[in-house]
């Protein structure tokens, strides 16, 4: 049993990483069972697995008599370019309204980073689609060191805030990020202009440049349908 599960999952693997390099592109139809079972060496019901957990990450819909259905449509999102600007280069157009942004103390989350001063830069933003649905809702918390202290007052470069904080020399080399799936609660609920106990992605992510220092802490609440996580350490990470 071991062996069949490993078997499943790199199957499944493989052909992920195809569809998400194009080889296979939205609206295609994937190879069939029998051209899966010869080409990968497999039972039936091996493929079948595989195919189930492709299902399962949203990368294909399978129908009875017709097959299975490549469902991914996008490239990564580079959060560098900020998510508004990358998901308008897919055709995607939003538009961001400012919550919060504001000098904060929180001796909570500076305990958690190992931060010696609790003085924070906070950035509350929700992203929105053409009619109000939200599809993002961010907390950003910076280290308000020197030269970022007065960002509430000075506002970011571009409405950007990676490039501010590129231009002050605070440059992310590596994160670190817990992701789960959880039901919005009814205040995210109503930012968001959805429904109480929607499924949202929930990502909770350090940056740190390197010398390990904390470049941002920043949770966001994701629409499961827009967002598909990509997650790498190192410079260049992407969302």
């Amino acid at each position: 049993m071991p062996g069949q599960v490993y078997k499943h999952h790199r199957v499944a693997h493989v052909l992920a990483e195809e569809i998400r390099a194009g080889v296979h592109v939205d609206g295609s139809k994937l190879p069939g069972e029998h051209v899966l079972r010869e080409r990968f060496g497999v039972s039936r019901t091996t493929v079948r697995q595989a195919l189930s957990a492709l299902g399962e990450q949203g990368l294909i819909e399978t129908h009875a008599g017709i097959g299975s259905i490549v469902t991914f449509d996008g490239a990564p999102l580079d959060q560098r370019l900020g998510w508004t600007r990358a998901l308008a280069e897919q055709g995607t157009e939003l538009t961001t309204e400012t919550l919060r942004f504001e000098r904060i103390r929180d001796e909570v989350l500076a305990g958690e980073l190992n931060l010696e001063s609790p003085q924070f830069i906070a950035l509350d933003r929700v992203r929105r689609l053409v009619g109000g649905h939200g599809v993002s809702l961010e907390f950003s918390r910076v280290p308000a060191v020197a030269g970022l202290a007065d960002l509430p007052e000075r506002g970011l470069d571009g409405g950007s805030l990676s490039r501010t904080l590129t231009a002050a020399g605070h440059i992310p080399d590596s994160s670190d990020a817990h992701i789960v799936v959880a039901g919005l609660n009814t205040d995210e609920a109503e930012i968001l202009h959805r429904s109480p106990g929607e499924s949202f992605l929930r990502v909770a992510q350090v940056y740190r440049d390197t010398d390990g220092d904390v470049v941002e802490q920043v949770t966001s609440l994701l629409d499961p349908a827009r967002f598909q996580l990509h997650v790498r350490t190192g410079r260049g990470a992407q969302l």
